[in-house]
């Protein structure tokens, strides 16, 4: 079954650009990632520290291999002194 993950993150002000990029360099290696489907980063019109992203697996299967692999270990590992707060994800089926 395939699957959505909506994450929200929110940035530093001070550190939105490289919040960003992180983000994209993230996005960029998910896509060579087995069960990838597709990814769009939204950027809120109300809060402009909030980026979320929505991205489509094919299973929740290949999602926990990429969430557990070395790839997103070394893009992520130290990006949490450009959030404000933690960034909240959630999963759906994609119907």
């Amino acid at each position: 079954m395939m699957i959505g993950i909506l994450t929200h993150h929110w940035a530093k002000p001070n550190l939105m650009e490289e919040a960003r990029k992180i983000l994209d360099l993230n996005g960029s290696a998910q896509k060579l990632a087995k069960g990838f489907v597709a990814r769009q980063t939204l950027l809120s019109l109300t809060d402009q520290t909030k980026i979320t992203s929505i991205v489509t697996w094919k299973s929740e299967e290949t999602y926990d291999m990429w969430k557990s692999s070395r790839e997103r270990a070394q893009i992520m590992t130290g990006s949490e002194r450009y959030w404000n707060k933690p960034p909240e994800s959630e999963r759906f089926s994609v119907v």
